[in-house]
């Protein structure tokens, strides 16, 4: 495969998610990245939470993560922020070819 994975991250509200969202694509790190309204339930510090998120997923390259991951971190608010990659198993390779041209 291509080395071409996504990338997750729950964020605290819409404006904070666009502007990561924004910077990732064009710093040219991510080829695209989607926002989707999540109800998200956790602990934190010993208390189970629930909290709405947009959830970032940003379709890159694996050899890009570092770069995204400190992108994400210095825009996030949270002090541990979700940085998640999951491998892209198959996809079209004119997709493939789109993403690596984006962000190769």
């Amino acid at each position: 495969m291509s080395g071409a994975i996504t990338i997750s991250c729950a964020c605290a509200g819409r404006d904070q998610a666009r502007t990561i969202a924004n910077a990732l694509v064009d710093r040219r790190l991510a080829a695209c990245v989607q926002l989707s309204a999540v109800e998200s339930v956790y602990r934190w510090e010993g208390e189970t939470q629930r909290d709405d998120e947009v959830l970032l997923t940003a379709k890159t390259l694996s050899r890009r993560y570092d770069a995204v991951a400190s992108c994400i971190r210095e825009l996030h608010s949270y002090a541990v922020p979700e940085i998640l990659a999951q491998p892209i198993v198959a996809a079209g390779l004119d997709y493939l070819a789109w993403l690596e041209d984006e962000v190769g």
